[in-house]
């Protein structure tokens, strides 16, 4: 998806037109018109378009051919109609970017659409950023973002799989320590052999060694036959030792030797044995206050920060967060047979300031939740846990939506929707030039506007203003 890209409105009906522009601009979105003598495709060009909702019969007047005009450009098509629209599916027949919404229009419904067709811009995206080769596609099945973080991040795990350093990585619990690690070996010239991830955290301290080292029958009791170790399985491989701060220090200086002679002793053996392994280690601790604090040895810290890597964590890297959900989305709906649609812009926007302690796990096991208990339709703000929502809401929620007094919701006589929506849309575009003291820079941010978007909409509706401001 193009960064800030315009949504362009394209139909006849001035009532339908007008009416869908003033609710996605509500809800913060860029819009355009197509109108008057401006020709079609040149406004899509000039106003950095990437999703155009459109009357089918509308384009098909201007253009018979507007589907592969269209693919020129790249947009996504969002068609709607009244009753052909439901034969418009043969539009879709060598095209997966063409949604369908029949008329008359269920704003809920549109908006939906419209976050499906962002979701999916933000996934061609991705592929289009982690390209083709055999390289970026081991990166992207192990890890997802297109941040400026994870760019560098995967530049420096493709760097770093080429030599036989010793790798620490380093970063907090659930940031995907043990992806990275794995990205490295695939890119190694060792990915034909073993990949053998050790977590020396969950493992009994008086099992490490045997773990690592493996035994000889006899050894200690319950010995009662040889059996190798890590190290071991791993020889011309590749050894993940997870959580190595929490490692004691005897096996410290048993780890030092394997990494300064290339050899180790089984548990109650007489003689060493050769190994060939890369160790690639984890931590979420600072190793360097462990080593100040002398919990952790500092001549093997060197040893094993010869290539040091820093995964971060995920409120750094915002912008991957709807990748993110859509990919988990995705693969939870085809594991647990759902079909939740999506996440609303509410919810996208309270995700998206969530902190995040837990970092990628926890949002992975948010979505997976939220897609057991949801089962279907789209994920509102009354769907997530408590926690979610006491954080800090973005700008688009601290907009309120004015309403008429509770006894009087609608005027006997009925309202003029589209004059109400418009007068709605001119005081919250009067209410952000008062307070920006008619600044309209300032203005526009408050509306989540571009400011060209902006002076366009003060020239339509003939408000004054200043264009030197």
């Amino acid at each position: 998806m193009r960064e800030n890209g315009t949504i362009l409105i394209a139909d006849n009906d001035v009532k339908t037109r007008d009416l869908v522009s003033a609710f996605l601009t509500y809800q913060g979105y860029d819009i355009a018109a197509a109108e008057g003598n401006t020709p079609f495709f040149e406004t899509i060009e000039n106003n950095n378009v990437d999703i155009i909702i459109a009357d089918l019969t509308y384009l098909r007047l201007i253009d018979p051919d507007f589907k592969e005009r269209c693919a020129l450009i790249n947009p996504l098509l969002v068609l709607i109609g009244y009753g052909e629209i439901d034969g418009a599916e043969h539009v879709k027949s060598d095209s997966d970017t063409i949604f369908t919404l029949p008329k008359p229009l269920n704003l809920d419904e549109l908006e939906s659409l419209v976050m499906r067709a962002r979701e999916y811009q933000s996934m061609k995206m991705y592929d289009r950023t982690v390209g083709d080769s055999a390289q970026n596609k081991i990166l992207s099945a192990s890890m997802i973002g297109t941040s400026p973080p994870m760019r560098a991040l995967f530049e420096m795990i493709t760097k770093v799989a080429a030599s036989n350093a010793t790798v620490l990585i380093q970063g907090e619990s659930g940031t995907g320590k043990e992806l990275a690690a794995r990205a490295i070996h695939q890119l190694s010239n060792r990915n034909a052999k073993n990949f053998v991830p050790v977590n020396c955290a969950a493992i009994p301290d008086d099992l490490l060694e045997s773990e690592l080292f493996g035994h000889v029958k006899g050894s200690f009791t319950g010995a009662y036959a040889n059996r190798i170790g890590r190290f071991e399985m791993a020889d011309k491989g590749s050894l993940f030792l997870d959580e190595i701060g929490d490692m004691k220090a005897n096996l410290q200086v048993k780890l030092l030797r394997v990494l300064q002679n290339r050899e180790f002793e089984p548990v109650g053996a007489s003689k060493s044995q050769k190994v060939d392994v890369r160790i690639i280690a984890a931590t979420n601790k600072n190793l360097e206050e462990l080593v100040v604090s002398r919990d952790f040895r500092e001549d093997l810290y060197y040893r094993l920060s010869v290539i040091p890597i820093t995964i971060p964590p995920l409120r750094e890297r915002r912008e991957d967060i709807p990748v993110l959900i859509h990919t988990f989305l995705v693969r939870f709906n085809a594991d647990k047979r759902n079909t939740v649609k999506g996440f609303s812009r509410e919810v996208l926007s309270i995700l998206c300031n969530y902190e995040w302690p837990g970092n990628v796990r926890e949002l992975e096991n948010l979505v997976e939740r939220l897609v057991i208990l949801k089962g279907s339709g789209l994920i509102v703000p009354d769907d997530l846990p408590e926690k979610y929502l006491s954080g800090k809401p973005s700008r688009a929620i601290l907009v309120q939506i004015p309403t008429l007094p509770a006894d009087n919701l609608l005027p006997e006589g009925g309202i003029c929707l589209n004059s109400a929506v418009e007068e709605f849309e001119n005081n919250l575009i009067a209410q952000a030039l008062s307070r920006s003291g008619g600044n309209k820079k300032e203005a526009a941010i408050l509306l989540n506007l571009k400011r060209t978007t902006l002076i366009e909409k003060l020239k339509k509706k003939n408000m004054s203003f200043n264009e030197d401001q």
